[in-house]
């Protein structure tokens, strides 16, 4: 577990540096002017000294490095370049006429340091070039075993005093692991933290799995498999590899999204040769039916204040998304575009849905306003899908799939920044396909 040790204030005591008394612009990344250019950042190793903690200082400013440069927002400058060491940084206040000179508007250093009780601490402070100002600062400790964590909590950091908007950092994905022939494909449920890091397989392959999602803890799963040839909706936890069954649902399209408030999932189920959507409330494993037509209503996912659905039904003679009350009334259509509209997931801002769109042989990832305005398409090729939200509703991910030739495929991960630019691949150890992206870890 990680305990903060202090806030900005307390920490610049601490480390004997005195804040500027005159307030000056504060260096800020607006990004919500779409396409923004990356801040010039110099991002020092944390000193540590020689040995274990130098080691772990020069690896937590590489994990801080790579964060900030893969959210398009930042370039962090290469350390060739800098005028001042660690140590000098960790003594004192930095020479800013020095940093100016290579280009940078903003510096991060930091240090390493053994505690008696056999943890580690790490301190990280963020300057102002530009303005010659310190701009904040935080000390944590910890088991030396967590330094990356620590490092993705700093980026996090970071940008939050830099954008102004929550990072997304200190997560982690869980999503289908893929290999073998199209025809008979082994998938495994797996996680890996948001950089790819730390994977791990969660099952065995010996049965399917599908549609993996986070409790809003982020401490849960549910997905779904198949035993017996049936559906079975599965929670785990993923911190001590529990799994229960929460239920056998034949019928079942779409494995369950939980709740905003984690006590109930909502799916879609085939009933009497209709599919609609359905709640099941954890507590009381009681099931309430939210629509009742002829058409199929699938793939539902609440809005962050648990009030409104959005899902994907063709009752109007097409696949489009739609809009409802929690409790199934207020039917709206969202989506009037050409093509077929699937796979809605609203944003944890509330601001926008993300979905699939399929014209022809042609795939699409976009967003649209919950009032059905503003749609924009993201990324385009021959099957792109699932879409999911980084928590702070600014980074998309996604899984593309491509014909490989000789009756095999591949399916990749990649994310994309909700303004369009910035798409990258996200490695993972097989193929992958449909990402979940967890809260921010608590």
């Amino acid at each position: 577990m990680l305990r903060l040790a202090g806030v900005a204030g307390a920490v610049l005591l601490a480390l004997g540096v005195a804040a500027p008394q005159v307030a000056r612009a504060e260096l800020r990344i607006d990004i919500t002017k779409g396409v923004v250019e990356p801040l010039p950042i110099a991002i020092t190793s944390f000193f540590g000294g020689g040995g274990r903690e130098g080691q772990m200082g020069a690896d937590v400013a590489r994990v801080i490095s790579a964060d900030l440069e893969r959210s398009g927002l930042f370039k962090p400058l290469p350390p060739q370049a800098f005028l001042q060491t660690p140590e000098q940084l960790q003594r004192g206040e930095p020479r800013y006429q020095d940093w100016r000179g290579i280009g940078a508007q903003a510096l991060v250093a930091g240090g390493v340091s053994a505690t008696g009780d056999g943890r580690m601490k790490v301190d990280f402070r963020l300057w102002d070039v530009t303005a010659g100002q310190y701009m904040a600062g935080l000390s944590y400790t910890a088991t030396s075993d967590s330094w990356r964590r620590i490092a993705h909590i700093i980026a996090d950091a970071i940008y939050k005093r830099l954008t102004g908007e929550d990072g997304y950092f200190d997560t982690r994905i869980v999503y289908i692991s893929e290999s073998g022939p199209a025809n008979a494909r082994n998938k495994r449920l797996a996680i890996m933290d948001q950089d790819g890091e730390n994977h791990q397989f969660l099952t065995d392959g010996q049965t399917l799995v599908l549609t993996p999602r986070f409790s809003p803890t982020a401490q849960e799963i549910t997905y779904m498999s198949f035993f017996n040839k049936k559906p079975r909706v599965y929670l785990f936890n993923i911190d001590s590899g529990r799994q229960e069954v929460l239920g056998d649902f034949p019928g079942m399209t779409f494995a369950p999204r939980f709740s905003p408030d984690g006590n109930k999932v909502i799916m879609s189920m085939a009933q009497n040769g209709n599919t609609d959507i359905y709640t099941l409330d954890l507590r009381t494993r009681r099931q309430t039916q939210l629509t009742d037509g002829p058409g199929i209503d699938t793939a539902p996912s609440y809005s962050p204040d648990g009030q409104r659905i959005v899902f994907e039904s063709d009752r109007g003679g097409s696949q489009q998304l739609y809009v409802m009350g929690a409790d199934g009334s207020g039917v709206r259509r969202l989506t009037f575009g050409e093509g077929r509209y699937g796979t809605p997931v609203w944003s944890p801002r509330g601001d926008l849905i993300a979905f699939t769109r399929q014209r022809g042989s042609n795939f699409a990832v976009g967003v649209i306003r919950p009032d059905g305005t503003g749609e924009r398409i993201l990324s385009e090729a021959y099957h792109v899908e699932g879409p999911t939200w980084a928590p702070n509703g600014r980074v998309l991910m996604f899984f593309k799939e491509s014909p490989s030739g000789g009756g095999s495929r591949s399916a990749k991960l990649f994310s994309i920044d909700v303004s369009g630019i910035n798409e990258r691949r996200v490695v993972t150890p097989l193929d992958g396909s449909d990402p979940a992206w967890s809260p921010l870890i608590p």
